[in-house]
């Protein structure tokens, strides 16, 4: 390239972190912009979390010394930031285009297609951070790989009788003694006596909502000789016609009943050949976003088809994904692929939480150091090829969600 990339307006750094401020906050992505973000002087993120109220402060004779308290269930905890980066690579024939003078409609092309290549990147940055969150929240724990590719775990120790797994009779879907408006109740009553906290947020996919909608008992509350203007059956936007989530959530007195149909992609590459109508251990290159019970779809990327099987189990020191059945066409190692897409909220799962106690925050996010220059948050950067001539543009960010009041959480298996 006789120029260079400083040649290059679209491609100066400012102007692609630029880009990155713009898409920096997606508003599909609910959880990663509901609580606030911290520095972290160094990678090992460092917090205290706690359980139960504050209690209050007694009556003493005067003249008496004071009596001395401390924060309920305090613990201490400690773990590695997770780190994540990706990179595209451009060619010699897109950086003519996007520089060409005197051809403005294909400079305009070039550009809008790299503003939209590096939405995608920023956006898959993003979804790894609400991943992040979504696990938290719903499982007590993730787990993300270290610099050592290790495997590493954070359990934010919420307490057990907050993540509560329904039996067979009470399941939601089908339970012969379900009682829906009994197990939203109790968990917010249990979250009210632990730390004193009031239920603000309630999240579940439309799947859930289904049930919750069509419950006999809820049903009944919401005639309109009983309640409001009978407006349930309006104003959807679900997938399920004319269920209100707002109605919903006005009688549970929740304030946010959100509908969470947010789909992330896991996908990896295969690191050994699969054979039709026998391979069933699939060797990838990445295996800690696939889950049991997952879609896993085969990609013949040169014939651009593809085909699903269930994942049955997860290797993670073998890197490798299972599925019950064999797949029935052959696969090429390094050339084809293999992708799972699933929800950041379970359709199994029904999650609410205080987003505040006593006016803190629950949760927070520590931003943590990466780079010779200590950068933080989410940045760009580029490297030039010489030959063949092109560059690589790059995404990454470094840190990790921290939960503060572990008792302000209530999980639901409803299935």
């Amino acid at each position: 390239m006789p120029r260079g990339l400083g040649d290059i307006p679209d491609l100066r750094l400012e102007v692609l972190q630029g880009f990155v401020t713009k898409f920096t906050m997606p508003p599909e992505l609910l959880l990663m912009n509901l609580f606030s973000a911290k520095q972290s002087p160094s990678s090992t993120i460092k917090w205290e979390s706690q359980t139960g109220s504050r209690g209050m402060t007694p009556f003493v004779p005067p003249g008496a010394p004071a009596p001395q308290t401390s924060p309920h269930g305090i613990a201490k905890h400690s773990a590695e930031a997770a780190y994540w980066k990706e990179k595209m690579y451009f060619d010699e024939e897109f950086l003519n285009n996007i520089r060409k003078e005197g051809t403005e409609q294909q400079y305009l092309g070039a550009q809008q297609r790299l503003a939209r290549e590096l939405a995608g990147l920023v956006n898959r940055s993003n979804r790894r951070k609400e991943w992040m969150f979504a696990k938290m929240l719903c499982d007590g724990e993730i787990t993300y790989s270290a610099r050592s590719g290790v495997k590493l775990a954070v359990d934010y120790d919420v307490p057990t009788s907050h993540a509560v797994s329904l039996t067979t009779n009470y399941q939601w879907e089908s339970g012969t003694e379900r009682d829906i408006l009994g197990d939203i109740i109790t968990g917010k009553r249990q979250v009210a006596d632990d730390c004193g906290g009031k239920i603000k947020y309630a999240l579940c996919t439309s799947k859930v909502l289904q049930y919750v909608a069509q419950d006999p008992a809820i049903l009944t509350l919401l005639q309109k000789s009983t309640f409001g203007n009978g407006d349930l059956f309006t104003g959807s936007k679900h997938g399920i016609v004319g269920v209100n989530p707002n109605v919903l959530g006005s009688l549970l007195d929740i304030e946010n009943l959100v509908i969470y149909d947010e789909i992330y992609e896991a996908r990896s590459w295969l690191t050994a050949a699969v054979t039709a109508d026998s391979t069933v251990a699939i060797s990838v290159d990445d295996v800690s976003d696939f889950e049991v019970g997952g879609t896993l779809r085969f990609h013949d990327v040169s014939a651009g088809t593809y085909e699903d099987e269930i994942i049955s189990a997860v290797g993670t020191e073998a890197g490798t994904v299972t599925v019950s059945t064999a797949p029935s066409t052959s696969y090429k190692a390094g050339e084809d692929y293999v992708s799972m897409k699933k929800k950041f909220i379970p359709d199994d799962k029904f999650v609410m939480f205080a987003d505040k106690v006593e006016g803190q925050d629950i949760a927070e996010y520590f931003e943590a150091p990466y780079g010779i220059t200590r950068r933080y948050g989410l940045k760009t950067d580029t490297h030039e090829e010489w030959d063949p001539e092109g560059i690589f543009i790059r995404v990454q960010d470094k840190g990790l969600p921290v939960l503060i009041q572990r008792d302000a959480v209530y999980t639901i298996d409803v299935n």
